[in-house]
């Protein structure tokens, strides 16, 4: 009851400053900055070897891919992609959906989908590389 009481002598500024952001504001701005560098450099190189690669056959890409230095490249860059792509995607819900329980469906959604084709491309990646077969 006293907190209600003292509310009435708090300034506009003092109540403005408990509803700010919920302090998770820093640590989406670098997971993006950060994925999205480390996008650049692994982007041109899965350009280059996609482009190498398409004009060869299934054994060739096999074998490819069961180089140590291709198969973590190619791991490192669907991890990125996807760390990218669900912090994106998460800002635009955010951003656009004004429902709570739609806004918190959808963040749940995006985040089950990225860590399921995370998971999913991992492991074939790893199948292919240690096994030369689907």
């Amino acid at each position: 009851m006293a907190e209600i009481k003292s509310e009435r002598f708090r300034t506009p500024l003092s109540r403005a400053r408990g509803m700010g952001a919920a302090r998770h504001g820093v640590s989406h701005f670098m997971t993006e900055r950060v994925s999205g560098i480390a996008l650049i450099p692994l982007s041109l190189w899965g350009v280059f070897a996609g482009l190498r690669l398409a004009a060869g056959d299934f054994e060739g890409a096999a074998l490819w891919l069961a180089t140590p230095l291709n198969a973590v490249l190619l791991a490192l860059l669907l991890i990125a992609a996807l760390i990218h792509l669900q912090g994106a995607v998460q800002v635009v819900i955010e951003d656009y959906i004004h429902k709570f329980t739609t806004k918190s469906a959808l963040v749940i959604l995006n985040i089950f989908v990225c860590v399921l084709s995370g998971f999913l491309g991992v492991f074939s990646i790893l199948k292919v590389a240690l096994t030369g077969a689907f």
